[in-house]
């Protein structure tokens, strides 16, 4: 979304804007060092300058092996480089184990819910927006650079508060409120040939490692998936116990799904691992795997009123071997493959793996619930029923059976599988050390088995010749499919910091314009010989030939922005009309500017400098500038990082000027 440059007219303060806009940075971002949040994200960043220490220290080193012949100085390096090596190796298993789980805390629960997989926000270094800004806006604008010291520091300041945003929702508007002024960054101060100049450093979520370039994009890109983390965190931390909290975590997923959707398929050329195509579609696997969980959570709620349905036993079943352990085992395969395995995290990696068998066993368990203590069905309900055991769609399964202990003996098969796999996830679970300290998983897992194994001891006290019953495989069906949701960037309404610049159809580093004036023109017979459209600024859209505005030298597709000295830029249509209404005899001072076609450069002597002789003019008769509010943006595609800019603005109205 590129937000509206428009203001709402002349005259307005923005003093209020900018107070509304500090009041917001202070309400998104959480500064306190005490909070869990603080001390984590600290860590991180730690974390974070060890690791580039340490890739400085093996460049050096790398340099220095190379250059050297001595035998005895190549020894002597090469220990040095396996010491860096192992430094590198422990700091990235520590910045994993952040990522884990534990750097959003735990869930607002009290029941006994699994584990989600947060990820952690990208880090960034501070930035010093005022020297290519002022020296744009002086060579560019040609307006004084140093008049424009509270945009910059605006803008500064909005963008240290983005470094620690609260885990809530005013944390995801404060990072919304900072991408969409960077889209008027963009749409202003960059054009195709030229960028600000600055380099742009962040460190990569997933590994740590440095990454910097000078393209505005990318620090773009970084807060977008800034945007999708900050989702995963908010919903990792849900109530999943009660129906709100568990559809709050599937919004939370869904958005951080379509955060990461979004910007793998505007986002290219990543200098860091985890903004790459691979891993973007990864976390994306990752969060509607998450979010479908979350659904299946939010059945298992309904099931104790369902507790003797074998229908409702069978679609629970068939919602955990589907987009739960089916999705599962698609992300973990994901994982496993280059080149995500090599930067993927190893306690996502298995923990992930862990679902898939824990809710491939939870569908068994469930079609043994339905199959064992769910009352007799109706005849006509069988060939649904049997659908749920059906490999494919043309394959036929094992008819249901009618008779209570031909039933019980599929469910025992169904329970020894369930027992199978739900042994196989504990296993998978003592093997990461990170995940060992998960309590919350492992007492899941140890409930998972302790209901399984209750369930069989039960079944099993009775004699029983018949063990060899093969359980079938579970069709997967799902009753809700979460898709990924594109953020709601145009929720977060923000207006231009650099609005004083003008509006963006003209005064961007996109346009070249010459500034005519100050042209002093009188009333004649017909009016002052143009006409009028559109609004700020406003366009003379017409000139009468041989009248007064021909005359003075103004032309066709001029833009008015100054009457009397007073900056007109942001004037709507009316405004300029009635000043125009009110001149009397003496007549009135204009100034204009006019674009300039892509292949005309302005040549020394033809173009004063931007808006400067405009500046000079209202100090020298002694009048303030009139600042406008800004207004309320306009939604525009996301992302449009390589859209080109509109030259011209066409306007609602066309107007005669005022007659006499």
């Amino acid at each position: 979304m590129v937000p509206e440059d428009r203001s709402d007219g002349p005259g307005a303060g923005e003093e209020s804007a900018r107070l509304q806009a500090a009041g917001t940075v202070r309400k998104g971002c959480d500064l306190s060092t005490d909070s869990l949040h603080g001390r984590l994200q600290s860590r991180r960043a730690r974390i974070h300058q060890q690791i580039d220490r340490e890739l400085r220290m093996r460049t050096g080193a790398e340099n220095l092996y190379r250059a050297t012949s001595n035998a005895r100085v190549r020894e002597t390096v090469a220990l040095e480089l396996s010491d860096v090596n192992s430094s590198l190796q422990l700091l990235k298993e520590e910045l994993a184990g952040l990522d884990s789980s534990g750097d959003t805390g735990q869930p607002e629960s009290e029941g006994v819910t699994a584990p989600m997989i947060p990820l952690g926000l990208k880090e960034t270094k501070p930035l010093d927006w005022a020297p290519p800004l002022k020296e744009l806006i002086c060579r560019h604008f040609g307006e004084d650079g140093a008049s424009y010291e509270a945009e910059i520091r605006e803008l500064e300041d909005l963008r240290q508060a983005t470094r620690t945003p609260s885990r809530s929702k005013a944390g995801l508007e404060l990072l919304t409120a900072y991408y969409n002024q960077l889209c008027f960054l963009e749409a202003r101060f960059v054009t195709p040939a030229r960028s600000l100049g600055l380099l742009f450093h962040w460190y990569d979520s997933l590994t740590g490692l440095p990454a910097q370039q000078r393209a505005l994009a990318f620090e773009k890109g970084s807060v977008l998936f800034n945007i999708g983390a900050l989702h995963t965190q908010i919903g990792a931390r849900q109530n999943r116990s009660c129906p709100e909290g568990i559809g709050r975590a599937v919004e939370a997923f869904q958005r951080a799904a379509g955060a990461f959707s979004l910007l793998r398929e505007n986002f290219s050329h990543a200098p860091s691992p985890d903004m790459s195509p691979a891993s973007l579609s990864m976390l994306e696997q990752l969060m509607r795997a998450q979010a479908q969980e979350c659904v299946f959570e939010g059945l298992l709620l309904q099931a104790p009123r369902a507790a003797h349905d074998c229908l409702a036993q069978l679609r629970l079943a068939q919602e955990a071997a589907q987009q739960v352990a089916a999705e599962y085992r698609l992300v973990h395969r994901t994982m496993a493959q280059p080149p995500v395995r090599g930067y993927a995290p190893f306690p996502w990696i298995t923990l992930v793996h862990v679902k898939a068998e824990h809710f491939h066993a939870l569908a068994h368990y469930h079609a043994a619930l339905g199959l064992c203590d769910g009352a007799s069905v109706a005849e006509s309900e069988l060939p649904v029923l049997e659908k749920v055991f059906l490999s494919s769609a043309e394959a036929r399964g094992p008819a249901l059976p009618q008779e209570r202990e031909e039933r019980s003996k599929l469910g025992k098969a169904h329970l020894r599988r369930a027992l199978l796999g739900q042994e196989a996830a504990l296993q998978l679970h003592a093997v990461c050390r990170a995940l060992r300290r998960e309590d919350l998983l492992q007492a899941v897992l140890a409930q998972a088995l302790q209901r399984s194994l209750a369930k069989y001891s039960e079944l099993d006290l009775e004699d029983d010749f018949h063990e060899a019953t093969e359980a079938p495989d579970i069709q997967p069906k799902t009753q809700q499919r979460p898709e990924g949701r594109t953020p709601s960037f145009s929720r977060v309404k923000v207006a231009d910091i650099f609005h004083r610049l003008g509006p963006l159809s003209v005064f961007s580093a996109k346009n070249h314009w010459r500034l005519v004036g100050p042209v002093h023109l009188s009333r004649g017979e017909g009016g002052f010989g143009f006409t009028l459209r559109g609004d700020s600024p406003v366009l003379i859209a017409a000139v009468v030939p041989g009248g007064r505005a021909a005359e003075a030298g103004l032309k066709e597709g001029d833009y008015i922005v100054s009457v009397n000295g007073q900056p007109c830029r942001w004037w709507k249509h009316a405004e300029v009309v009635a000043q125009l209404k009110g001149v009397g005899d003496e007549g009135v001072s204009l100034q204009v500017v006019t674009l300039l076609p892509a292949a005309e450069l302005p040549v020394s002597g033809d173009r004063r400098p931007a808006l400067g002789g405009l500046l000079r003019s209202q100090k020298e008769c002694g009048q303030e500038t009139p600042v406008p509010s800004r207004g309320s943006p306009r939604p525009r595609p996301l992302l449009g990082w390589n859209r080109k800019a509109n030259r011209g603005k066409t306007g609602r109205r066309l107007s005669p000027a005022p007659q006499p």
